[in-house]
């Protein structure tokens, strides 16, 4: 174990202990702190983190809170945590799409930057079936993949219920959605400042013609959802459907570049071209693709994973990308910079050698990113931890 993962270690040791009724508190110093402890508050394991940081200066923390066990369907929340201290001790949780026996996940939130309003994206399924099923359409439009919004005016103690939004965001044929996960963008530059834009993904059915052969995942694609109007009504941007299994783009994040233009990543789920990482751009504010997404050669330590994509917003700082870094585990978790828009990649700092899976990045203040990751000693998903890290640190750090 390295002299890093041993702080770590001790760090999380001498956080108070979490409950969803007592605030976590950071250690002196604050360089992490963790907002969800698997077992506890009710819920048997917290996944999926998103981030936000509110026009208050208030850092957002959404998890899953999966109260049936690990997996990915069942009785499961979105949750979130605040914390006004930039992320170093965390409100009480909050419940802020409760599955009652079903699925509700996969948080976007963004900032709407003309009214401060926090805009929640998620997804929903019936909690008795899987993915699985849903890909091989065995499931009605009910208990399928459905996609709906929440807004809160309040700094994100209070959202209203979700809307939904599924009619206008996904076509007939597809059966899987997934939005995000990870923080959404709000668009600061060009002739589409202040759209709201949801990186995505979805699959869709074979062909007509074409049998089901359980090659289910070969029929996965990309998308991103857009509004115009700060969350009120929404559009589907572009689609990726060449489903030629070479390409498998699956959960996806996307960064808005100092000009304007969209750099989305996206997870490849079993495609057959060696690599995990796929990218593109969109010059049109996610509406098409600059090229098809193809595969990011400078990211081939990351694994088959959820990632995050973040463009600094202080002049002259490189985009940033967080993900484990071991080609074959989830573990690692560390950050990369880009100074070129997405183009290469080099690694800047590994945060810990402990095991470790999805993350999200946010600017907490003009000189601190968090990254909000699951991580544990025995397995990924044991916390949530939210790490503190200078920007100067990592715009001109050395990798290893």
């Amino acid at each position: 174990m390295t002299l890093l993962s041993r702080t770590l270690l001790t760090t999380a040791v001498l956080l108070t202990p979490l409950t969803a009724h007592t605030p976590a508190v950071a250690a002196p110093g604050c360089a992490s702190s963790v907002p969800y402890t698997s077992g506890q508050g009710g819920y048997d394991t917290y996944r999926i983190p998103a981030a936000v940081t509110t026009r208050q200066g208030t850092v957002l923390a959404f998890a899953e809170g999966r109260r049936d066990g690990a997996g990915d369907t069942g009785d499961i929340d979105v949750v979130v945590r605040r914390s006004t201290d930039g992320g170093c001790t965390w409100d009480p949780l909050t419940v802020v799409a409760a599955g009652n026996g079903d699925t509700r996940g996969n948080p976007a939130p963004v900032v709407d930057p003309r009214t401060g309003a926090v805009v929640l994206v998620s997804s929903y399924n019936s909690g008795r079936v899987t993915e699985a099923q849903i890909m091989r359409g065995e499931t009605t439009p009910a208990e399928s993949r459905r996609v709906f919004v929440q807004r809160s005016t309040d700094d994100g103690r209070a959202f209203t219920p979700p809307q939904e939004i599924t009619a206008t965001v996904k076509p007939a044929r597809w059966r899987w959605y997934a939005t995000g996960p990870g923080h959404a963008l709000a668009l600061t530059h060009g002739p589409h400042a202040g759209r709201l834009v949801v990186p995505a993904n979805h699959s869709a059915a074979p062909p007509a013609g074409s049998p089901d052969t359980g090659q289910e995942f070969k029929y996965y694609g990309a998308h991103a959802l857009y509004s115009d109007d700060g969350g009120h009504t929404w559009r589907l941007g572009f689609v990726d459907d060449s489903y030629d299994g070479l390409h498998n783009a699956n959960e996806s994040t996307a960064a808005e570049l100092p000009d304007g233009t969209l750099y989305f990543s996206a997870r490849d789920q079993h495609g057959t071209e060696p690599g995990n990482r796929l990218d593109t751009h969109s010059s049109d504010g996610a509406r098409t693709l600059d090229r098809p997404y193809a595969m990011q050669p400078t990211l081939d330590a990351v694994p088959v994973v959820q990632a995050s994509a973040l463009q600094l917003s202080m002049p002259g700082a490189p985009l940033l990308f967080s993900a484990p870094s071991v080609p074959t585990a989830r573990r690692s978790m560390a950050v990369w910079r880009s100074t070129d828009g997405g183009t290469t990649f080099e690694r800047a700092l590994v945060l810990s050698d402990l095991r470790a899976a999805y993350s999200d990045l946010v600017e907490v203040d003009p000189v601190t990113v968090g990254v909000l990751y699951e991580t544990g000693e025995s397995g990924s998903y044991e916390t949530i931890e939210f790490r503190r890290l200078p920007i100067g640190e990592l715009a001109g750090a050395t990798g290893r």
